[in-house]
C-alpha cells in the first residue's frame, strides 16, 4: 500500500511517499525502540519523566506486547526504507497503538497509518494520550472521557476517544 501524503513544513512541499506494510516480527525490535523513544522524545512535553518511565516500563519496552503486536492488525509505516511510525487495531475496533518516530512526526504518517486502520469499522475507540489528543481530535474523535491510569504507582491521564466512521468496510 502507498499513500501520499502533503507535507506541511518549508524544506519539502512535495508530496511524501509513505510505504505502509503488514507489521512482521522482524520488524519489533525496531518498533519497540520507536515505541520508546516516542513516549521519551515526543509525549515527555505532557508527561513527566518518571510517567514516561513507568509508561513504557509498563509493557518492559513492548515485551509484553508482542504478542497482541501479531494477533491485532498492525502496520508499519515506512519512508526510504526506515520504520516512520506503526500502529494497531483490535477486532472490536479499538484502536490500541499509534507510535510515530520523533524524526518523523507532522508528515502524514499518523494519518496514512489511520486510514488504513479506520477503514475496516464503522466505530473506532481508541486511549489517546494528552500529546495525540488534538491530532485524534482533528481525524473526527471526540472525547467520551478523561481517564487517570494508575501504572507503577503513578497516574497518567488520557482520553477515551471514539469515532463515528460513515462507511466503514
Amino acid at each position: 500500500m502507498k499513500a501520499f501524503c502533503h507535507i506541511k513544513s518549508e524544506q519539502d512541499i512535495n508530496a511524501m511517499n509513505i510505504n505502509i506494510k503488514e507489521y512482521k516480527d522482524q520488524h519489533f525490535p525496531a518498533v519497540s525502540q520507536l515505541f520508546y523513544d516516542t513516549v521519551h522524545f515526543v509525549n515527555i512535553r505532557d508527561y513527566t519523566v518518571e510517567q514516561c518511565d513507568a509508561w513504557t516500563d509498563k509493557s518492559n519496552n513492548l515485551i509484553t506486547r508482542r504478542d497482541a503486536l501479531l494477533a491485532q492488525k498492525t502496520l508499519v509505516a515506512e519512508i526510504d526504507g526506515e520504520i516512520a511510525g506503526f500502529g494497531s487495531i483490535d477486532g472490536t475496533g479499538y484502536l490500541d497503538m499509534l507510535y510515530i518516530h520523533k524524526d518523523f512526526g507532522r508528515r502524514g504518517v499518523a494519518t496514512a497509518l489511520c486510514e488504513e486502520l479506520e477503514k475496516m469499522f464503522d466505530v473506532v475507540t481508541a486511549h489517546v494520550s494528552i500529546t495525540a489528543k488534538g491530532f485524534f481530535h482533528k481525524r473526527g474523535y471526540f472525547v467520551l472521557n478523561s481517564q487517570c491510569v494508575g501504572i507503577n504507582g503513578l497516574t497518567l491521564k488520557n482520553y477515551v476517544m471514539v469515532k463515528n466512521i460513515v462507511g466503514g468496510e
